[in-house]
């Protein structure tokens, strides 16, 4: 759909639901008594005098506005997604707001693809249309065009509930921390935009465990898709290669003495294909190295934390040595000074 397109449908939006409903003495509401309905039959006639953004902002700065059933079929939702529509809306776990809806309109969405976004994820009823409109144009400046945009969204519609300042700083940490370009990033958000909900600190740790332990650059990582699988399946894919030797960490010149199979073909395939054809190796001999994995990450762990229960004890035990150490030493200066050695230096 063009913007001109969309902007009509917004628009057109705007002017429907821009009241409240006058229901008659003898017909029902909507979907129920107590719901407010958002379409109107009777527009202002200065109305006609304002510009479509103009209409639309006013809209936007309207209080929160919920959802009727015939707002939504007037748009082109069938009766059942219509019902399916309202349905994600109540499963929202924060007041709905119907305002969302127009915006997505405007991004090209039809109303069976909005079907499936709201009921994938809910929480887009609780964000402003301002935010999401924001939160899209982050986007577009992030490199995803149309067409990768609404790919995108399709996919993990959790994104436009992400704020602007947490996807900021993933790309922060992409572009100065581990060095991607921006074209780089751009692919990332292509092909996991769920990284944008990680832990920072993870994603960080997992490009340095590729850079440094497995000797891959930003061009191989991005190629393969890493941040698509956990730091676990990586650890573990990883490491059962170079238990059978068929894996080395590259020397500071960057040579092995066994040739590494690609990234891509370690992490960007199904599991059948890596077992048949770089790990050759049976399912059952992959399953006991990840339980054996699993085992020594546990162990690891709990050592780590009798290291750091140790290390409080010898700190504690340092700072007490100190203190009386410190202690024993004003004791002495004072008795120095005490010992009238100044008073019999003046006596001579």
């Amino acid at each position: 759909m063009s913007s001109r397109a969309g902007g009509v449908r917004v628009l057109r939006w705007s002017l429907q639901c821009a009241g409240p409903t006058r229901q008659t003495s003898g017909a029902p509401a909507p979907f129920s008594a107590t719901r407010r309905a958002l379409c109107s039959a009777r527009h202002d006639d200065g109305s006609n005098r304002r510009t479509a953004a103009q209409r639309v902002q006013q809209q936007q700065q309207q209080p929160r506005a919920e959802l009727s059933l015939q707002c939504l079929t007037d748009e082109g939702f069938s009766e059942p997604q219509a019902r399916a529509v309202h349905e994600a809306a109540r499963a929202s776990t924060r007041r709905s707001d119907a305002r969302v809806l127009p915006s997505l309109l405007a991004l090209g969405f039809n109303p069976a693809s909005i079907v499936k976004l709201v009921q994938l994820c809910p929480e887009l009823f609780s964000v402003k249309g301002s935010q999401l409109q924001q939160r899209v144009g982050n986007l577009r400046k992030l490199g995803l065009v149309e067409g990768s945009l609404q790919r995108v969204i399709s996919y993990y519609p959790q994104i436009l509930c992400v704020p602007v300042k947490r996807v900021s700083r993933l790309v922060g940490l992409l572009r100065e921390r581990c060095q991607f370009t921006g074209q780089q990033v751009s692919s990332i958000l292509r092909d996991s935009p769920g990284l944008v909900q990680d832990n920072l600190g993870q994603v960080e740790y997992m490009f340095q465990y590729v850079y440094f332990r497995m000797g891959c650059r930003q061009a191989d990582m991005v190629k393969a898709k890493l941040f698509r699988v956990s730091l676990a399946e990586l650890q573990c894919r990883h490491g059962f290669l170079e238990r059978r030797g068929l894996y080395q960490t590259p020397d500071k010149k960057g040579q092995t003495l066994v040739l590494n199979p690609p990234l891509k073909d370690i992490l960007a395939v199904s599991e059948e294909t890596y077992l048949s054809k770089i790990a050759t190796a049976t399912r059952e001999e992959f399953d006991v190295f990840r339980k054996l994995l699993a085992r020594e990450q546990e162990e690891e762990d709990e050592q780590g934390e009798e290291w750091s229960s140790d290390e409080e004890e010898e700190e504690d035990e340092q700072g007490e040595a100190w203190s009386s150490d410190e202690e024993e030493e004003v004791h002495i200066r004072a008795r120095d000074q005490n010992t009238g050695y100044n008073k019999r230096k003046r006596k001579h």
